[in-house]
């Protein structure tokens, strides 16, 4: 048990060292004008900028409006993709009828939707949830109907000799087999919607943190492009740690 704990806490101090050398990396190459400043501000002034606007509340406000249309966005991807994956893998009728369209709409970039859903609705806070959607919900989707197919079948005999409905067999026996299957897709998902989330507003001019950065980059703005970076980063890294420190606490019964 001591040597596994330590084994974990040098793997984190050497991820630690990666980051920390990478950062080093980063100074060194702007500080020595390896690329001009035009393009790689240095670390210093790229967290200077980050925090004037974190103060300033103008990064915060469009930081809090992308985390609004990622958490929107996400949170109905894994309905969605929940309660179809969980008919496709209890009814093989469902299967048979959904499928092919979903492996028919699946190779989609949910960014090659965005012109389209532009088109349809206009440039809406609703549209850029919406491809947000779709780009998400496959993790949860193919993670959920997984979980529900591999339910031992000795389960569904058990179930159908003591005449639970479907409901309540998905309910007692699927959701709970299927539970780590959900959680990892929403994970991926989670992931998924953020990227989707920054593509839409960069396509649709929505205020938030990807056209701050689109906005940045056209005007040489450097720092300010680099510290929307480095808070997508910290974004995506807190949501990801967040959500599985849940998902260690859920699935306590399975230690």
């Amino acid at each position: 048990m001591k040597a596994r704990g330590l084994k974990l806490i040098l793997l984190r101090l050497g991820s630690i060292a990666i980051t920390g050398a990478i950062i080093l990396l980063w100074a060194h190459a702007s500080n020595h004008e390896w690329v001009s400043r035009v393009f790689l501000p240095s670390p210093a002034d790229t967290l200077r900028t980050l925090g004037e606007g974190m103060s300033g509340g103008e990064l915060a406000m469009r930081t809090w409006l992308t985390l609004e249309r990622m958490f929107y966005g996400w949170a109905l991807s894994s309905v969605v993709g929940v309660l179809l994956g969980a008919l496709i893998g209890l009814s093989s009728v469902a299967r048979v009828w959904l499928l092919p369209t979903l492996e028919l709409l699946r190779p989609l970039p949910a960014s090659s939707l965005v012109p389209v859903g532009i088109a349809l609705v206009g440039l809406t806070n609703g549209m850029v949830i919406g491809a947000v959607v779709f780009g998400a919900v496959w993790p949860v989707l193919l993670a959920t109907s997984h979980g529900f197919v591999s339910i031992d079948p000795r389960l569904r005999e058990v179930a159908r000799v003591l005449g639970f409905r479907p409901v309540v067999f998905a309910w007692k026996f699927g959701l709970p087999n299927a539970a780590p299957d959900i959680l990892a897709g929403m994970r991926l998902s989670l992931t998924a919607s953020l990227i989707v989330t920054i593509v839409g507003e960069m396509l649709s001019a929505q205020e938030g943190l990807g056209t701050t950065i689109l906005l940045a980059a056209r005007s040489f703005r450097a720092p300010d492009l680099y510290a929307g970076v480095v808070m997508l980063t910290a974004i995506g890294f807190a949501s990801s740690w967040l959500l599985a420190r849940i998902e260690r606490r859920v699935l306590r019964w399975r230690a």
